[in-house]
């Protein structure tokens, strides 16, 4: 049980670490383009340009950025909505996030190889108004009730990271208003250090049968949510110059009954 508890800790450690920042800000702000044949740079963004439906968004659209890490998707979903909240459970990103919301640039390094590293800024792009967003630290399991609604809810790569998907993905028809739009991403990347089994929502065998993520997510949203659309989304994470995280992350798209 300690060890268990210790490996637990490291994973939710990590989010505050200069490494998990230096790959995060990279990851959201980078050189963008496609790498090695995979258009996975500059993936927060594309979660926002190639799942979000603009047409179905009323006038002075708020949105909720669920797992924000850095900021980067709520930066794109203010070009698009009067008011976006960015919410993420690691202090050292949510700092960070906030400091690119005042000053809309940020210096730090990343690595080349072994202890050689390279000069980089995280940038805001001036076209985006600033002030629409703001950044808090909260836990997305229970997210308090003076947030309001929201007609945007973005989960970025966040289930997989929660010791209780389930507890998350319950607060959310209180939180969309009606025909509003969730934006579900993940790779299904089900770890005990993040995610106690018990609580997976997938990746297992039950009764002689495959459960899938995507089966059980449908049974939780079903009820107060319609299917739009599925597909896939390809992403890179950056470790050094020579080794990279490559991963498939499967976007869904749901409307509020």
């Amino acid at each position: 049980m300690a060890a268990a508890i210790s490996r637990e800790n490291m994973a939710r450690n990590f989010y505050e670490t200069d490494r998990a920042l230096s790959e995060y800000l990279l990851f959201h702000y980078g050189p963008s383009g496609p790498r090695y044949g995979i258009s996975g740079t500059l993936f927060p963004i594309r979660c926002v340009t190639e799942c979000l439906d603009v047409r179905r968004l009323p006038v002075n659209a708020r949105a909720l950025d669920l797992g924000c890490a850095v900021g980067r998707a709520s930066f794109e979903l203010a070009r698009r909505c009067a008011q976006v909240v960015g919410i993420d459970y690691s202090k050292r990103f949510i700092t960070i996030a906030c400091r690119l919301r005042r000053k809309a640039s940020f210096l730090f390094d990343y690595v080349e190889e072994g202890e050689l590293v390279h000069p980089c800024r995280a940038r805001v792009p001036k076209a985006i108004d600033r002030k629409r967003v703001r950044f808090e630290v909260s836990d997305a399991m229970h997210l308090p009730s003076r947030l309001g609604v929201f007609d945007v809810i973005l989960m970025t790569n966040l289930i997989d990271r929660l010791s209780h998907p389930r507890k998350c993905l319950e607060q959310l028809p209180r939180l969309l208003k009606s025909g509003g739009q969730l934006i579900l991403t993940s790779p299904y990347t089900w770890l005990r250090e993040y995610t106690p089994r018990r609580n997976w929502l997938g990746g297992f065998m039950r009764a002689g049968k495959r459960v899938r993520t995507f089966e059980t997510l449908k049974q939780i949203l079903a009820p107060d949510f319609r299917l739009l659309r599925r597909r896939d989304l390809p992403f890179l994470i950056r470790e050094h110059a020579r080794k990279f995280q490559l991963a498939v992350a499967e976007a869904s798209i749901w409307q509020r009954k």
